[in-house]
């Protein structure tokens, strides 16, 4: 059987190697070429050298590629699990979410993903992997790691793959070299032969001596199983309902009907030698764990090219390097321009052998006449132009250009420059989406192994969102304390406030990119700070939200004031997590500040209509008193009157 294995997996190597062998020599050039800065041919190299001509190398292309693995970095893609059938649940999709979440925290998953597509966008195509370890020390309880692939000319895939994301991988090989020791200690007796791989072997390195090259011949065939149905309701393997007979017996399920025959895959990891198999280990999933990130991936005749960001801007990079290197050649050797006079006019002074490089304070000549100087032929335009013209073409060549390199270009508006931004994003997105892609396949993985390798009851760790921690029980029944309320935690409880059986329903997954939670929180403060401008009102109602989302010492303690200041309803509403309730109790808080106001105007108005009945009834009296007055005015005059014409015997009216 062990010769079988290891005839088989010389065949699949050799097979994988012939198919994969121009991609890698592209991908070490690639990689040399734009991250060593090995961009002149050694011949014409040497040849510059050995006459004391410049031969520089100014490498742009490192800032093309960390534009677009930056930009990546700055949007990371995120798995979301959806319920995908009757049984699955979404309380446990959310589960589900925050395991993964802490997955990809605690292996530091970000480098994996990083790593990979650096890898990708700079020689074509980079890895990572899914592996399994023991959760501590004193368990024997694992959990899974996402894990980066530092040289992914260790991989090799399925030559006969045609999936973008490797799923429908059936072989892979991860070739790596381990000391010596190590190999004696952990597989005694086991000969030390090297597996031999043309792209990982460096018989010349001196670790050689002390370390063997093994590989990992991961090996995915097509099983035949059984499901059931049960008269819950649920469906599942019969091997797993067998096991947890008692369980179900217990709890009054049984079978409905009869099982049913499923085509499904397992997977095979052998540990092996250019001699022997030295270890065989049953995968837990259905997928070869390794996932390929590939850059601009191309179908020629039935052989598939994956090609780096730089692979086509080579050209002008070297273009660029020699018109560089021309006109620093031409202009350092312009002060190097000979003297001409007649013969022996230098002989009287050895202090002419030098004068071309060296400042003396005078020089004397034989002869009636003076030496001249050859003139400065001035700055070579058109080498600068040359080298210019170069920069230009590499920008085109990668559809990368000033506004996209955060530089000023002859945009002027904000929206000119963003739209010219976006072209750059654009012509460059298939890297990040094939990301997505490869982060999509891990997420199947991940769906497939959860069930298996968190299949016990324990205590698992997850991670909300936001980054917060809480734990959950999963895979064990669990009866509340006599009085506590669903879903809220009890002493005996501890942290523990939920239960989920991960081994249950069918999930499926998406994937979407966009900022960090950071990002995205300043992003929600500068929004709802314009909110708040542009509608006042809304301040008392969001405050505490504003406040929870600025990044400075305090803001959460702010925050938990302002929400006390919160209406009484909304308060209700928002501890009661009734949150559709929310802007009707939003709507009475203001109904009931309008009727007060409306109060408050109409005890004003009677205060009103009282004041002036009365300032009516003052201006009554006192216009009755100006009648009063007037009238005994007039009677005093026509008394007046009558006294003055009554010597005269005339009578006035």
């Amino acid at each position: 059987m062990t010769d079988t294995i290891l005839q088989e997996a010389l065949e699949a190597f050799e097979m994988a190697e012939e198919a994969e062998d121009y991609n890698r020599k592209d991908f070490i050039d690639d990689l040399r070429f734009a991250r060593l800065g090995e961009q002149w041919p050694e011949s014409v190299k040497k040849a510059r050298d050995k006459d004391g001509r410049p031969c520089l190398t100014i490498n742009r292309l490192p800032a093309f590629i960390r534009q677009v693995v930056n930009d990546a970095r700055q949007n990371k893609p995120s798995i979301v699990v959806h319920p995908a059938d009757s049984n699955s649940d979404p309380e446990t999709a959310e589960i589900i979410n925050g395991l993964i979440r802490n997955i990809e925290q605690s292996s530091n998953a970000e480098v994996a993903y990083d790593t990979a597509l650096d890898f990708a966008v700079t020689a074509g195509f980079g890895y990572f992997r899914i592996n399994t370890r023991y959760a501590a020390d004193d368990t024997f309880e694992q959990e899974l790691v996402i894990e980066r692939v530092s040289n992914p000319l260790s991989v090799y895939g399925d030559p006969n793959s045609t999936a973008a994301d490797s799923s429908d991988w059936d072989t892979a090989f991860v070739v790596n070299r381990i000391p010596k020791d190590t190999f004696k200690s952990k597989y005694k007796g086991a000969d030390e032969v090297d597996w031999e791989a043309e792209y990982v072997s460096t018989r010349e390195n001196w670790q050689d001596e002390e370390t063997i090259q093994v590989a990992e011949y991961w090996r995915r065939e097509e099983v035949t199983s059984q499901i059931v149905r049960l008269s819950s309701g649920i469906v599942m393997e019969l091997a797993v309902y067998t096991a947890q007979k008692p369980l179900f017996d217990a709890l009054g399920v049984t079978v409905v009907g009869s099982p049913r025959d499923v085509t499904s895959h397992k997977v095979k990891q052998h540990l092996i030698t250019g001699a022997e198999v030295l270890e065989t280990i049953d995968w837990a999933g259905r997928y070869i764990p390794i996932v390929p990130v590939y850059g601009d991936e191309v179908m020629v005749e039935g052989k598939r090219y994956l090609r780096s960001l730089v692979r086509d801007a080579k050209d002008v990079q070297r273009r660029y390097n020699y018109h560089s290197s021309a006109v620093t050649e031409l202009v350092a050797l312009a002060p190097k321009a000979p003297w001409v006079g007649r013969v022996g006019s230098f002989s009287s002074d050895p202090r002419w052998e030098t004068a071309n490089q060296e400042s003396h304070a005078y020089l004397e000549y034989d002869g009636n006449d003076k030496p001249d100087r050859q003139p400065f032929a001035g700055v070579p335009v058109g080498e600068m132009q040359q080298a210019l013209m170069a920069s230009d073409d590499m920008k085109a060549v990668m559809g990368l250009h000033d506004a996209s390199m955060g530089q000023k270009s002859n945009e002027t508006s904000g929206r000119a420059i963003m739209a010219r931004q976006r072209e750059g994003d654009v012509s460059t997105f298939h890297y990040i989406d094939n990301l997505s892609r490869a982060i999509r396949h891990a997420g199947r993985i991940l769906i497939d192994l959860i069930p298996k390798v968190y299949g016990t009851a324990r205590v698992v760790r997850i991670l909300g969102p936001e980054g917060e921690t809480e734990a959950a029980q999963v895979n064990q029944r669990f009866v509340p304390e006599a009085g506590a309320k669903v879903g809220q935690p009890t002493e005996a409880e501890d942290d523990i406030s939920k239960i989920y059986d991960l081994r249950l329903g069918r999930y499926d997954l998406s994937v979407k990119a966009g900022p960090s939670f950071t990002s995205r929180r300043e992003e929600a403060a500068n929004q709802m700070i314009e909110l708040v401008r542009a509608f006042p009102a809304a301040a008392p109602l969001i405050g505490d939200l504003l406040a929870r989302n600025l990044d400075w010492p305090g803001a959460d303690e702010i925050a938990d004031r302002m929400k006390a200041l919160l209406p009484p309803q909304v308060q209700q509403a928002m501890a009661q997590g009734d949150k559709a309730s929310i802007p009707s109790a939003v709507v009475q808080q203001q109904m009931q500040q309008a009727q007060a106001v409306v109060q408050q105007l109409q005890q004003a108005l009677q205060a009103a209509q009282q004041e002036m009945a009365a300032l009516k009834q003052d201006r009554s009296i006192e216009a009755r008193k100006l009648e009063i007055e007037a009238y005994k005015a007039e009677t005093e005059r026509q008394q007046v009157e009558a006294e003055r014409y009554a010597p005269l015997g005339v009578v006035t009216a």
